[in-house]
């Protein structure tokens, strides 16, 4: 009996930093939107569905101009997000109700490709929740109140979380649940929710320094740049 896996692609945010009217996940990237690269990625992998989490005034241009238009089967559901972007991953969990595992994935990263979605599936199904990130290769400091340097943590045991994380379906949905019943919303990851909320450790699995996160104008000129290098697909 062969295990189901979704993958929930989250495109709700506004991307402030980013200088642009557009919403980030829909500025164009080599001649697609944005979260295109996303959904072919995972249209492309051995993950069964996807749910796409969008603005609810961005719902039907998804579906029409990006998912039709690009032919995505496995997209099983285009739904509007909530405010926040912990509303919008509960609200994809709700929609994949029935399947057996989740990777959770941040439209605005572009570069994810089917190494890291295969790596993912294999750890989650033996961990029950995992996470792709990358050591850093930078010191990092812990800064006080008052901008001053606090804590030096050793630079080999910090990781730069990426996406996607990944988890067994029940694991995550009870967490998220439990969470918003407590009213319980300072968290920035989904790890950061399983790792509150249950006593079940999350597993961190090496991926790829190239899996950036577009925040910022020159994140769009360095993801442009490795994709007309074809180190992922077009």
């Amino acid at each position: 009996n062969r295990k189901r896996y979704t993958a929930i692609v989250l495109a709700a945010g506004s991307g402030r930093r980013m200088q642009s009217d557009t919403p980030k996940q829909f500025m164009e990237l080599c001649g697609h939107p944005l979260v295109y690269y996303s959904l072919y990625a995972f249209e492309k992998s051995p993950v069964d569905d996807i749910i796409l989490v969008t603005g609810k005034d961005d719902v039907s241009y998804c579906r029409k101009e990006i998912v039709e238009a690009c032919d995505f089967r496995k997209v099983r559901a285009v739904i509007p997000g909530g405010k926040e972007r912990y509303l919008s991953v509960y609200e994809g969990l709700k929609a994949a109700a029935g399947t057996d595992y989740v990777l959770i994935h941040d439209g605005a990263r572009p570069m994810i490709d089917e190494t890291e979605i295969r790596l993912s599936m294999r750890a989650v199904e033996e961990e029950h929740a995992c996470v792709i990130g990358v050591p850093v290769k930078d010191t990092i400091k812990i800064a006080d109140e008052d901008g001053y340097a606090k804590l030096t943590p050793e630079r080999s045991k910090v990781w730069q979380i990426q996406t996607p994380q990944s988890f067994s379906y029940p694991l995550v949905y009870e967490a998220y649940r439990k969470m918003l019943a407590d009213e319980d919303s300072a968290i920035t990851d989904d790890a950061m929710v399983v790792e509150r909320m249950t006593n079940q450790p999350v597993k961190l699995i090496e991926g790829n320094y190239r899996n950036i996160k577009i925040t910022t104008p020159e994140d769009m000129l360095i993801a442009e740049m490795y994709l007309k290098q074809g180190t992922s697909n077009i």
